[in-house]
């Protein structure tokens, strides 16, 4: 059984609709990696927007408030919109070829605004953060097409789990900042909360093999042509959250 701890990639999202693809209409791992650069370039472009409104706000000597406040219409409207284009393309993947670019525009905002904040309080974080997220892509896709990793049952069900404790645990801090509590330790600058990083970046790197080896699946079962926009997708769900845990581990190196 294949199994993903990326909630986009669901062990029947290839398999159910494989027997109804036509020979000559099949997913290809090649187009899988086309889609994602296409998906990447969406996102990208909508970065390159919001991360300029922040800078010719920041850099007219408006100071960071005004930044912000030039951004944060484009971030939390970029974020939501994110988020349903995402639960769309979970629940209807026929729709992945429209609603993933979609989905990538909308993450590109977000992201945009969020690293133009970064990079206004730690100056140079955000290449950092860019060449190791595309490094420790790299490195995965290196580690798996060679087998060095190799994902068998037992690594999925770790991965699966220890991704589900991340996704609680931020949940749980969610809800309580919500009434005024913070989760001690895991946000700070401290040997703790730079630990708690550092495993869930190892936590979203090893999700990335996951979803090598199920698009790798999805190929092979000969899942439907506009199934490599749901693997571009899916895969693009995992690198926002690499990119996001590495920019967050590096913030809490420069405070210290």
């Amino acid at each position: 059984m294949i199994r993903t701890a990326n909630p986009a990639l669901r062990a029947e999202t290839f398999t159910e609709f494989a027997q109804f693809a036509p020979a000559a209409k099949v997913m290809t791992i090649q187009g899988t990696v086309n889609k994602t650069a296409i998906l990447l370039a969406c996102c990208l472009a909508t970065g390159l927007f919001t991360w300029t409104r922040f800078e010719n706000a920041f850099q007219a000597g408006e100071g960071l408030a005004a930044g912000h406040a030039a951004v944060a219409p484009w971030l939390w409207g970029g974020l939501i919109a994110g988020l349903i284009f995402a639960l769309i393309t979970i629940f209807k993947p026929t729709a992945a070829p429209i609603t993933a670019p979609l989905y990538a525009l909308a993450e590109g905002l977000f992201l945009g605004a969020i690293s133009a904040m970064f990079e206004a309080a730690y100056p140079g974080i955000v290449l950092q953060a860019v060449a190791l997220t595309l490094g420790v892509l790299g490195a995965l896709l290196l580690a798996y097409t060679s087998r060095l990793i190799k994902p068998t049952e037992n690594l999925k069900l770790g991965i699966v789990a220890a991704t589900g404790g991340v996704f609680l645990v931020y949940m749980a801090s969610w809800i309580l900042g919500i009434f005024g509590i913070g989760v001690p330790f895991i946000h700070d600058s401290g040997p703790i909360g730079i630990g708690f990083s550092i495993v869930v970046i190892i936590i979203a790197a090893l999700n990335l093999v996951l979803d090598f080896d199920f698009i790798e699946n999805g190929a092979a079962v000969g899942a439907p042509k506009y199934m490599e926009w749901y693997g571009a997708f899916g895969l693009m769900v995992t690198l926002v959250w690499l990119y996001l845990e590495i920019l967050r581990l590096l913030s809490k190196l420069r405070d210290r």
